[in-house]
Order: structure tokens, then sequence, then C-alpha cells
């Protein structure tokens, strides 16, 4: 019999594979044992028993990379202290290169590892042979090898998980499915919306009942979508079926057989009782379940497939020869689930207080389940994030992003992303043009190659023909250089023209709207009406959630303009943050506005011709926003620059986007104006040293470190979120410092981010964002330099001598305290 339910618990999981007893686990080591654990069929029977168990600790961020490391120090601990074996082993991987792109790839992963202090070494073919005596080596030109990277079982890591969750209180019942979830008004004094109260419940014994909870934790893996479908919470992934096979014993395969990655042949090998498990991600995936995942399927696979399995097996008989005539013991195809961009889910969910997800982990769920469940478990308790972890939070999804037609399309490219090149800024090719601004069809005909962010198609480029408008990716140099330098220099000495209207906008509105937005964001945004302020929004712990601009259009009503990826989690955080007896309300108004850049040192005099309006500096100085006249159309214009140029940021209704637009091409050709797109703007803003959300600009970073405390209003007597962290850390020593580095004399390189720093040849940082600086006429990057005694000493930062390691060749390289384009800020202020 199943084991009878209490009628409430502090927190309730939903879902018994890895990542909920992770999270079970790491919920009671932090004291909160009130936990019930809620399996539909038995531990581990969805997709966690299937898995193959890698675990490497290398992801692209800084912060990802801290939880996967903490996940191998957690399984390497487990066994000692649950009495449970988790088949952890630390045999170390390595990733094999056969193309001299992929080497390069290679290298610079080597270089990433060095700047996040992951141990990692550039080997040749020959010793990676030595290391994988089974493998044919001859037409491979090198690897990396990481000895820190492992495998472990699923299941006895999960059974070990559940154990010391149990050991500390926690209850786990299985065969136990939801289903409802109950809901209602929130009880909080700040934010408004719904928020858990509970769920039905049902067992296989015919049993059923209702069990109120505080927290509702969604961590049910493949039905993880239908979860949230339950309370109208959006949980974007879908099913996707994965292969791999297991051998009988093969000569030369012992235990302590690294794990071994060939991406160029899309496939991976780990030892396995004397043989070998062969699985892959092959580039056109199977997408699996588009009627919904079986409510009873357990430890079941589904059928095999060898045809789409065919590309996976020519390569693998390609590396390993041995496979020829090794006997297969079985063929495992276990669906497993995949999100829009290939990074898991994290995270209270916007539309629903106190429900949390933690599911989408993208066949990386064994690899990443001990520092998500840790990070998932310390956001519960704490009401926040404790780190960084805008990659993976569940906010960076919108409401679209759960459309399952368009879920299942993309799906198809995400899954084959995991051994695909990762090509400096590559674009997913699926399910798109998705969003488009009411301009695309005319950017398009005017040769804009687009990118996708959020949705959004934004041009990136503007090739001299349609038929060029594409990217041939490279890690040199690329294709649309040129073009891009052309349209970079033409806003830095005429006119040029952005479309930003994939930029969030948000308005505040009430009569409460300044007391609400002065303790909510760090800058001081009691200003007269018609002011524009730039300011960061912190958290409790003084870093950045966020940055925008806030313009006061009216004693009760502010206009937020912030990053397009930020739509979701910015309003979430804002909402959240408005006391319920506030008369305040947030509304979000992207989509009801275009909005045009204008920016350049000729941009006063192309606006002056088109409008009536008096744009000279005394009459619209800097900061200042107002409504103005542009051919036919009344349009919002701002005062504002993200590139370091006169400029203003034209806001206007989507039904006079077109006719703007016209009206400015049409007066532009005497002024030389050109379009211009995002590969433009980030060589432009990074030229001048202007700070990235995401990138320069996050969680694990205060304001002093990022060189912004002059946008906190510190000197005034007014409360606001993170202001006592702030006064805390302001007589701190500056343990870290944004800086700008020029990599002089290397005009012919580019720089992609993710770079080491190196000071005297050591790691002290590494690069967040990159450009080619057309004005500079070498590349740019922006990156922080890190000492454990402080580097607030601009002697320190000026001393010593600086490279920037590109794939293993050190860029000699020259830190900027200040911007080197127009470091005094001149040109803005014409």
């Amino acid at each position: 019999m199943t084991q009878p339910l209490p009628q409430h618990a502090r927190v309730v999981i939903i879902g018994g594979g890895i990542i909920g007893c992770s999270v079970a686990y790491h919920l009671t080591k932090l004291g909160w044992t009130d936990v019930v654990l809620l399996e539909q069929g038995q531990l581990s029977c969805g997709t966690t028993w299937h898995a193959a168990g890698l675990v490497g600790q290398l992801r692209a961020q800084e912060s990802m990379t801290r939880l996967i490391r903490y996940s191998t120090a957690l399984y390497a601990e487990l066994e000692a202290e649950t009495g449970l074996g988790t088949g952890w082993k630390q045999c170390g991987s390595l990733s094999v290169a056969r193309t001299a792109e992929r080497m390069t790839q290679l290298k610079r992963t080597a270089a990433v590892a060095r700047a996040y202090g992951v141990d990692c070494e550039v080997i040749s073919a020959r010793e990676a042979g030595e290391l994988w005596p089974v493998m044919r080596t001859d037409d491979l030109l090198g690897a990396v090898w990481l000895p820190g990277d492992g495998k472990a079982n699923p299941t006895d890591l999960t059974q070990a998980l559940a154990r010391g969750a149990r050991t500390r209180g926690a209850r786990i019942v299985e065969n136990t499915r939801v289903t409802a979830i109950h809901t209602r008004d929130a009880q909080h004094s700040t934010g408004g919306g719904r928020e858990v109260s509970g769920l039905t419940w049902r067992n296989k014994d015919g049993a059923e009942g209702t069990l109120g909870a505080e927290i509702v934790v969604n961590c049910a893996g493949q039905w993880a979508k239908a979860v949230g479908r339950l309370c109208d919470v959006t949980v974007p992934l879908h099913s996707a079926e994965h292969y791999y096979i297991v051998t009988e014993r093969i000569a030369g395969v012992h235990p302590d057989l690294p794990v071994m990655r060939d991406p160029d042949g899309f496939i991976y090998f780990k030892e396995e009782v004397g043989g070998l498990v062969m699985g892959g991600f092959e580039p056109d995936a199977k997408p699996w379940g588009m009627h919904g995942i079986p409510e009873n399927f357990e430890f079941q696979l589904l059928p095999d497939d060898w045809d789409q399995f065919e590309i996976l097996m020519e390569n693998a008989l390609q590396r390993v020869p041995a496979l020829e005539t090794a006997q297969v013991r079985q063929f495992y195809n276990g669906p497993e689930s995949f999100t829009p961009d290939n990074n898991f889910m994290l995270g209270e969910a916007p539309e629903l207080r106190r429900f949390y997800v933690g599911a989408g982990f993208n066949s990386m769920g064994i690899a990443s389940a001990g520092g998500a469940g840790m990070a998932l478990a310390e956001w519960i308790v704490a009401g926040t994030p404790t780190m960084d972890l805008w990659p993976v939070d569940i906010r960076r999804f919108a409401r679209f992003n759960g459309n399952d037609t368009w879920l299942h399309d993309r799906v198809k490219e995400t899954l084959g992303l995991h051994y695909a090149m990762p090509w400096p800024n590559r674009e997913l090719d699926s399910a798109r043009p998705f969003r488009r601004s009411p301009l695309y069809t005319m950017l398009r005909d005017a040769g804009a190659s687009f990118g996708s962010k959020m949705g959004w198609e934004r041009p990136n480029f503007f090739a001299p023909s349609v038929a060029e408008a594409k990217i041939e990716y490279a890690f040199g140099q690329q294709n649309w250089l040129p073009w891009s330098g052309a349209e970079h220099r033409a806003c830095r000495e005429g006119v040029a023209l952005f479309d930003m209207t994939s930029f969030s906008k948000f308005l505040v509105k009430g009569r409460d709207a300044e007391t609400v937005l002065q303790g909510i964001v760090a800058n001081d945004v009691a200003v007269a009406p018609g002011t524009t302020v730039y300011t960061g929004m912190l958290n409790e712990r003084g870093t950045y959630e966020s940055d925008f601009t806030v313009t006061r259009l009216s004693h009760d009503q502010y206009l937020i303009v912030t990053g397009s990826a930020q739509t979701t989690r910015d309003f979430d955080y804002i909402e959240k943050s408005i006391p319920q007896d506030k008369h305040c309300t947030l509304v979000d108004v992207t989509g009801q506005y275009a909005v045009l850049a204008v920016m350049g040192p000729r941009a006063r005099d192309l606006l002056q011709s088109v409008s009536r309006a008096d744009w000279s500096h005394a009459a619209f100085p800097f900061g200042q926003s107002r409504e103005v006249d542009l051919g036919y159309a009344t349009v919002r214009a701002t005062r504002l620059t993200y590139v370091g140029e006169l400029g203003w940021e034209l806001y206007v209704p989507v039904e006079f986007a077109a006719g703007v637009y016209e009206t400015l091409q049409q007066a532009g050709a005497a002024f030389g104006l050109v379009n211009a797109g995002y590969y433009a703007i980030d060589s432009l803003r990074i030229e001048k040293g202007y700070r990235a959300w995401g990138r320069e600009l996050t969680p694990d970073v205060n304001p002093f470190e990022a060189g912004l405390a002059f946008a906190c209003k510190l000197d005034k007597d007014i409360a606001f979120r993170g202001r006592e962290a702030l006064l805390k850390l302001r007589d701190a020593p500056l343990r870290r410092r944004m800086v700008v580095l020029t990599a002089d004399g290397a005009a012919e390189r580019m720089l992609w981010g993710g770079e080491a720093i190196l000071r005297d040849g050591q790691p002290v940082g590494f690069v967040s964002s990159t450009a080619f600086g057309h004005t500079l006429g070498c590349p740019v990057a922006m990156g922080y330099i890190n000492h454990p005694d402080g580097v607030a000493d601009a002697a320190y930062l000026a001393s010593g001598r600086y490279a920037i390691d590109v794939a293993g060749e050190l860029l000699p390289a020259t830190v900027h305290l200040k911007a080197p384009y127009d470091p005094r800020s001149e040109r803005v202020k014409g």
C-alpha cells in the first residue's frame, strides 16, 4: 500500500527524477524538512533511468560552470554520506577534433576553462590515443583533456539523493500523481496576482485527496509542461528521441577509460562493464509526444529507429573500428525534454507565485542536477536567486514560447546543437521568422540579415543585396565585417538609422508611481516630466537584476525601456515589488511602439529637416524626452545614445512606423543616412565602454565593480532595494573592476567573448563583450579584472603586462579605465 499523505506541507515537489530528488536533498540540507516529494511512478522511472550519465564541467558561462563543478564535488561525497553507491567515477573526458575549425574551437574551450579555473589541457592526437587506445586517431588534429570530468549511474545517484533527503525528514511518496493544482489570490504585501495553495493527488491504489502547500516545485521532467498547464504556467519544452547503444565487452576497454566525445561525428562514448555506451545528438532530431506524454510511460523505451541512428553509427564506426565486430547488447531510444535555447529552466514562474520550476535539462540532467538542485533550493529558501542564474532563469521565456507547433520545430534543431559547431554569433534557423517589427519587410528588402532575440527578428547587418544577407561563419573575421564596419563609420561620421523596436517597454502608472519606483531602482527618478534617467535595478545583495532607462512622462506616469531579452523577467521583478497598498500599476506596452534610433553627428540636421520641433542643444538637451511632429506623425523623441554619438530614440506608435521610416529615408539621402544593425550597435557601444545586461551587468556584479556607482542615489536619504548592501560595499576593497581592453596591433584578429584576460601571464578575468573597433582599428573588449586583495588602485590596473588568450595565442592588450573612444563624451553632448 502507498503510504498516507499529510494534509499540508511547506514544500511539495512534483517529480522523483534526479532533479526533484536533488531539490529535496538540498532543501533539507538548508533546514527545510517539511518537504513532500510526489512521484507518479517510481523514482527515476521517467527520463532519468536511461540517461547516459556523463558529467562534463565546462559550460559557456562562468556561473553555469560553477554549478556543474558543484555537482562533481557533491557526487564525489554523496556515497560516503548516504551509504549508497552513486557510480560516480572521475575518469576525465576527451573531446577530439577532426577538422581545423573544431581544433580552433577546442583551443578556445581550453582558454575559457583556464579563465574559469577548470583544469583543461590541449593534447595531440597521439596523446589522445594513449588515453583512449581503442580509438582511431590518424584522422584527428588533436583533442582537449579535462581530468576533472566523469560519469555516474543516474538511478543510483537519484536513490542516494533521495536517501539523503529522507534522512533529514523529507517524505518521498511514489505511485502518486498530481491531478490538479490549486491557487488563490496572493497573500503578500507586495505584488498582486495569484499564488499556489496546494494540489489534488491520486495514487495507484485508487485513493485520492488534497495536499495544502506553501510552495510547489515542478520537477516533472518531460511532463513538466503538462503540470504547468494545470495552473496556467508556461514551461516551454518538448520531448525528442535520444539514442544510444550498449555493447558487449570490447578488448582494450577498461573501467578507467575516460568519457570521449567526437563532436564532428555528433557522438559520445563511455565505458560500461567492459563494453561501450555510444550515443549522440544527430543534427536533425526526431520530436516525440506531440499529443502529450503518456501518464504511465515508466521505465519504458521507444521502438528502435536504426534509420535515424544511422548517421551516428557511421561516425562511430569511423572513430572506433572495433564496433564493426562488437555485439550490441541493447539499443536505447529514450525520449528526453529539450528547451528552445538548449539551457534548462529554473525559478519561480512569473504567472504564479510560490510555484517553482526545475525542468528541461536537454539531456544534461545528470551533470546539472547537483548544482541546479542546490541553486533552486537556495532560491526557494531565500525567495530570490542567490547567484547569477540568468542563463537558466525561466523568465527568459515568454508565454508565446509555449506554443507547441513552434516548440516542435525549434527542438528539431536544439537537440543537434549539443555537438554542432558553436560558431561565434551563431543564429538558430528553425521556427523563424517569429516576432516581426512593422518595418521587417522594408528592412529585409534593404538587405538586412536578421538575428533573433526574445523571438524578435532584428537586423544584425545590411548586405549589399538580399542574396548576400547571410552569415558565413568562421572563428576569424566573417563576411559581414566590412558591411557592419561601414555602418559603424556612418554613425561616427554621418548619420545611421537603427530599428530598436525589440526594446521592452513598460508603463508605470498611478499617483504612487514615483514612490514605488524610488524604492525599486537605484537612481533618483524624482525628476521633472520629460526627463530620462539611466538606472540599475538591484537586489538586496546590491548586485544587478537589470539596468534600463526611466522617462517621466507626467506626474503619475513613467516609461521604462529595457533590453529585449528581459521583458518577462523585468516585468515580473517590478510587478512583485509594488506594494499592494500603493496606487500603482505596471503595463507592458512593448508591442505598441516601434523604436527608431537616429544616431550620428548629422542626426540633428536630419531630424530638423522633417520636423517643426526645435532640435538644438539649448532647446533639446541630453536626457530630455518630448512629443514632436515628424512628417505626418507625432512621436516621442528621447535624446539618448547607446552608441556614443549625438542622437535620439524615436518611440513611434506601430501604425505610424512605416510612414516615419519612409520620411526619414527620403530626407536622409541628403545627409548620407544608412541603415545599421545590431552588430554595429555592439561595436559602437563597446568602443564607448557602455555596459550590457547579461554581459557586464549580472546578479554577481555590483555598481562599484561596474563603475556605475554614479547612477545610485547613495548621497540621498532615500531607501531603495540594495542600498544597505551598497553602503557596506562602498568602503570594502574592490576585488574586481570593469575595464576596456584594446588588442592594439591585431587588426586582422577577432575576439568573440569568453577569452581569458592575463596579467603578467596569470589569468585575472575573462572577456564579457567584444567587437572589432572600426574607429580604433583593432579588436576591443570589455571585461573584469580580479584580484583577491583589491583592484581599486588605478596604478595596479595600469601596471603589468596584459594579454588576451585567443585559442592559445596571447594577444597583447592595453587596459583602459575610461572609454578609449571619446572618454569625456564630448560628441554625445554636441
